[in-house]
């Protein structure tokens, strides 16, 4: 059984998701990511060196939003924990490059590395207040 219903499946080919994180200081930091849906998997590329990565790595409690733009009454909301995983190899990179028609490597500086973000829900929230 898929955890994501029927009815909001579509948004998991939205362009572009809302990435909510806890900072440092304790409040949200919240960033537009791009990012990859493999049944229900999802999973994100994200440079080490960001913000966000960090925020995940100290506490993996996130959250993806995807709103549907043609109908802003409608998102799916995914409260998640995150697991971080190296890729130092680019592949998973790769496959989201190729989603996006990006090289994900011309925005990481000598030095920095990626890595590949699963989210692991524990809430879905479909959302339609549309009527």
């Amino acid at each position: 059984m898929s955890i994501i219903p029927a009815s909001h499946r579509d948004l998991l080919d939205a362009k572009v998701a809302t990435f909510a994180t806890v900072g440092a200081d304790g409040y949200p930091q919240l960033s537009e990511v791009w990012f990859l849906a493999e049944d229900d998997t999802i999973r994100l590329s994200l440079n080490s060196s960001r913000q966000k990565t960090k925020n995940i790595v100290r506490h993996p409690s996130c959250t993806l939003f995807i709103l549907d733009v043609a109908n802003t009454f409608r998102y799916l909301e995914l409260r998640a924990d995150a697991l971080v995983e190296p890729d130092d190899d680019y592949r998973f990179a790769d496959k989201v490059g190729a989603k996006y028609g990006s090289d994900l490597r011309v925005h990481d500086q000598p030095g920095e590395s990626r890595v590949v973000v699963t989210l692991h829900p524990h809430k879905v929230n479909p959302v339609d207040m549309g009527g």
